[in-house]
């Protein structure tokens, strides 16, 4: 099989895989002519950075063989699907290639399991060691680790990758056991908490190295000590959204444990697609986009505008919200739909409330707090720093106060939540 045909096997396989994204890594490049590659650029881009930056990886798979046999994976060992497997050398050169043509700016590389956990992990861990120490390469790097391998392989690759991830793929013990059985829970668990330590020993190690100073050969300047590093950009996971029973209060529960266990930098949630020849335990249909959509915003809620995971999802069902229970709304977004269901939190005086608050408002982000707390420092706030925020004002300001603005009793206005909902649409005669 040639280059082409693998790449286009291996290629596609990898794209079911969310989670890469290449912020949070330290700034490396190849300025004045060492090396290869850098963190920074853009390029072809299918995924983005926080910060809004497009990111170009070259997303392969090593091999779409596998012997494990789990339900959802279109890879698994009972699959009717074309197979492919590329040689360590082979994913080298091709990261080589794509980034002198300015394709790529980094590598994103996971494999089926073949042979035996170790057997994978080594070729994994080669790619990213060849990269590394044979072609200076300093473009990111996030490898897909598999948990069932040695510590020691485990720990070889934070030294070469900017990001290492374990896919919890479920977030439940019982959603596992029924879909992939050979998968070990507490066996991926025990693997992050590895992980865990060696990036915080990493992270103690070069606080240390930077707070002293080591002398060199005699006559010479001294020289700060070089301190280990160990997956610079962290560590992330991934969850399928509606391949089990699963409702959204549980995926976030699940998001909040491995976050204040494990310090994820980023937990992915990849909606279902339904696969050939699949099994009957798996529904027929994949869910909706847009609740996969609704859990990275929640989550961003959780992460960065200080909600818990048990408030953003409601126990029982909210029709006024649009919210099942155990399930977040489709017809508006978390933060809206926390604020309809606690309306008597609001209007919120964005001259006086606290910035817990004040991220609590629909339609605030976190950067428009912050200028809004600056610029009330030294005068009061009114509709029209609102409007050059560029915020949505149909959203913000039934929910405030401002020096020139009284919502009134609008909060209570019957049909006040509807006012929110997409507009209906008329179904086709020809839609699913």
């Amino acid at each position: 099989m040639n280059i082409d045909r693998k790449l286009a096997i291996l290629a596609d396989a990898a794209k079911y895989d969310a989670s890469c994204a290449s912020s949070g890594t330290g700034a490396r490049n190849s300025v004045g002519g060492r090396g290869i590659g850098s963190t920074e650029g853009a390029g072809i881009c299918h995924s983005y950075a926080p910060d809004g930056r497009c990111i170009s990886l070259l997303k392969i798979l090593l091999t779409n063989f596998c012997q494990y046999d789990c339900l959802y994976c279109v890879n698994r060992v009972s699959s009717n699907v074309p197979r492919a497997r590329f040689t360590t050398d082979e994913v080298v050169q091709l990261t080589l290639d794509f980034y002198r043509r300015n394709c790529i700016e980094g590598l994103f590389l996971s494999s089926g399991i073949i042979q035996s956990p170790d057997h994978t992990m080594e070729q994994v861990v080669e790619v990213a060691r060849a990269l590394r120490e044979d072609h200076d390469f300093r473009g990111y790097i996030h490898l897909k680790t598999i948990p069932e391998a040695s510590p020691e392989l485990l720990q070889r690759a934070g030294r070469y990758a900017d990001r290492l991830s374990i896919n919890v793929e479920l977030p439940t013990a019982d959603g596992l056991a029924a879909l992939a059985p050979e998968k070990d829970g507490a066996g991926i668990r025990r693997a992050m908490a590895r992980m865990r330590v060696h990036i915080d020993d990493a992270k103690g190690a070069r606080r240390d190295a930077a707070a002293g100073t080591v002398m060199s050969m005699p006559g010479a300047a001294p020289r700060r000590a070089p301190a280990p590093v160990f997956a610079p950009a962290g560590q992330s996971t991934q969850m399928i959204v509606g391949a089990d029973a699963a409702d959204d209060r549980a995926l976030l529960a699940t998001s909040a444990q491995l976050y204040g266990a494990y310090r994820l930098r980023r937990v992915y949630y990849s909606a279902f697609s339904p696969i050939p020849d699949a099994s009957s335990s798996l529904p027929l249909a994949a869910p909706p986009l847009v609740r996969e959509h609704r859990l990275y915003q929640a989550d961003w809620l959780m992460r960065f505008y200080g909600f818990t995971h048990d408030e953003i999802v409601p126990a029982a069902a909210n029709t006024e919200a649009g919210a099942a229970g155990g399930m977040l709304s489709l017809d508006v977004d978390p933060k809206l739909a926390w604020a309809l269901a606690h309306r008597e939190r609001f209007p919120v005086d964005l001259n006086t409330a606290p910035r817990e608050m004040l991220l609590r408002v629909p339609g605030l982000g976190v950067k428009a707090v912050e200028r809004l707390l600056i610029a009330r420092r030294v005068r009061q706030l009114r509709s029209a720093d609102l409007g050059r925020l560029h915020v949505p004002l149909k959203k913000v300001l039934p929910f405030v106060l401002l020096a020139d603005h009284r919502p009134g009793r609008a909060l209570d206005a019957a049909g006040f939540a509807a006012r929110f909902r997409p507009a209906p649409v008329q179904a086709s005669l020809f839609s699913a």
